[in-house]
């Protein structure tokens, strides 16, 4: 008898992982830029692939070269084009992050808006969380308006927070107000008992902004890439956080220069703490780290 030695056999091209070629990626990097404004460079190829596993395997697609297609097929652009989006943004937000921004917003921002405004019967004062992600930072701003208002009852003002972001997913869970209860820690005890509620279900660690901070917080899905934002009212205050980071320099001057004309004169831009507009030709002052001034 025989015996055949047994021999490894070479691996198949098709039992290769598959990849998105140099061509695609290329094809969706530039899609990306465009679309959203995101900077996508070669380096940041494998973290593409890994995201775009899950999309393949929901719609149950061998490879990277068939989502392309179909992304880019009509029906794609218009079932699909959301998903991406959702897919290649990234969405990191705290309650209360990078405090000292609040402590500029109580001490100085708002009684210099307010002093400017003066006795202007039936003012309204407006604030814009762009890039809102799931809701975080705009519940801070509802919280921390709330209580500057009560501890000024003279004020008489109302004010009002628009919330925005390009992520249609984050969107939907940001108006829910629902939030896990290790999602709450940097709250101040006091104010998580003024302003959450915990969930009737004692076996879900789940809290709830309450109804008269979510009535204060208007959600709408927006493209910072759009020429015109299609916001009615100027706003007092932006708070736009940790987003041009991943904007090129150009994106980033055409943004903060769509920014300012959304600004009222006095008008304040809260950046990142690793933001800055240092260089770029842009018409705001700077008064603080990473808060700029329109000048009134």
């Amino acid at each position: 008898m025989t015996v055949q030695a047994d021999r490894q056999q070479p691996q198949c091209e098709t039992d290769k992982p598959d990849t998105l070629s140099r061509q695609d990626f290329q094809r969706l990097s530039a899609f990306i830029h465009a679309e959203c404004g995101i900077k996508m460079p070669e380096a940041k190829k494998v973290m593409l692939e890994a995201r775009f596993q899950k999309r393949l395997r929901i719609l149950g697609m061998p490879s990277f070269a068939d989502y392309v297609e179909y992304l880019f097929s009509p029906h794609g652009l218009e079932c699909e084009l959301h998903n991406m989006i959702d897919v290649v943004t990234t969405n990191k937000t705290d309650f209360f992050r990078e405090p000292p921004h609040y402590d500029f917003l109580v001490q100085k921002a708002l009684p210099a808006i307010l002093e400017s405004m003066g006795a202007v019967l039936q003012r309204k004062l407006a604030i814009w969380s762009a890039g809102c992600s799931t809701g975080e930072e705009p519940y801070t701003l509802a919280i921390v308006l709330s209580e500057y208002m009560e501890r000024h009852p003279g004020l008489n003002m109302d004010w009002s927070i628009l919330a925005t972001d390009i992520s249609t997913r984050v969107l939907e869970k940001a108006k829910l107000a629902i939030f896990e209860t290790e999602r709450i820690a940097p709250i101040p005890d006091p104010l998580r008992r003024k302003y959450l509620m915990r969930s009737r279900d004692k076996n879900r660690d789940l809290v709830r902004i309450v109804p008269e901070l979510r009535q204060k917080v208007s959600f709408r899905r927006l493209n910072f890439m759009d020429e015109d934002f299609g916001l009615r009212e100027k706003m007092n205050v932006i708070f736009c956080r940790n987003v041009i980071i991943y904007f090129d320099r150009s994106t980033q001057t055409r943004l903060i220069n769509k920014f300012n004309r959304q600004l009222t004169p006095g008008g304040y831009l809260f950046l990142g703490h690793s933001e800055t507009l240092h260089g770029q030709h842009v018409p705001l002052d700077q008064v603080a780290p990473t808060v700029y001034r329109k000048p009134a």
